[in-house]
């Protein structure tokens, strides 16, 4: 997937509200643009840190741009767009670049599923039945560490999610929670339990009823980013 427009580079000045983050572009503009991540964005941002941008040329948006890279405390690239994981995936998918989810007949997006209302991002038809697929973009790193984790924060939501996909894994229904880690440097995906154990049971229950789990890294640049290459989820 490559960026529609060049991306433009700033630094962080801060980011607040969750939605909003202050910068200086490399110009000297002061602007306050979107942070399209509803995370703590725990250890992918610090003040000064480098940052690039989308800047928005419809005069119906309120903010100039969007937030789409940084440069981590720990020197690291991440896309903290939480919005691109599912285009990246799609693309993937379409392509056929995802061994273990090739061979569908049709795709479908934000399909309503399950017992707690909630919408999967991707029902994958096959001539033998559909697979659910749920996508979760990852940006949480430690230190040196080339092991990531998710979440970043305490997620019902994902907690949901899971329980929602061991529910048709019971039922014989093919379900897939696919990582999808947007930051660079890092070979294997785990729970991260330390922020929130119960996403952590919930991920091992939702295996062990036969859910898939599967992970892949991204090569990020500010020109392009694309699945790569498929790493192990250290349960």
């Amino acid at each position: 997937m490559r960026f529609a427009t060049p991306l433009e580079t700033g630094r962080l000045m801060r980011r607040y509200k969750r939605f909003l983050a202050d910068i200086v572009t490399d110009a000297g503009e002061h602007l306050c643009i979107h942070c399209p991540n509803t995370g703590s964005m725990l250890n992918c941002m610090g003040e000064g840190a480098r940052v690039w941008f989308q800047r928005n040329s419809d005069p119906k948006r309120k903010l100039p741009g969007t937030w789409e890279l940084v440069e981590t405390p720990q020197g690291r690239l991440a896309c903290v767009n939480t919005a691109r994981a599912n285009r990246l995936v799609e693309e993937a998918l379409l392509a056929g670049w995802i061994e273990e989810l090739a061979g569908f007949t049709a795709l479908k997006r934000e399909v309503a599923y399950g017992i707690e209302n909630s919408r999967v991002d991707f029902r994958l038809d096959y001539p033998t039945g559909p697979a659910f697929v749920e996508v979760k973009s990852v940006t949480l790193g430690f230190g040196d560490s080339a092991v990531a984790a998710f979440p970043d924060a305490v997620t019902t939501r994902g907690a949901r999610h899971l329980r929602e996909l061991a529910a048709l894994a019971r039922n014989g229904i093919r379900a897939v929670q696919l990582y999808c880690v947007n930051l660079s440097g890092i070979e294997a995906v785990r729970p991260a339990k330390e922020i929130d154990p119960l996403y952590a049971v919930a991920l091992r229950d939702a295996v062990a009823a036969g859910v898939e789990v599967l992970a892949y890294g991204v090569e990020l640049s500010p020109e392009e980013i694309r699945l790569s290459r498929r790493l192990p989820v250290i349960l």
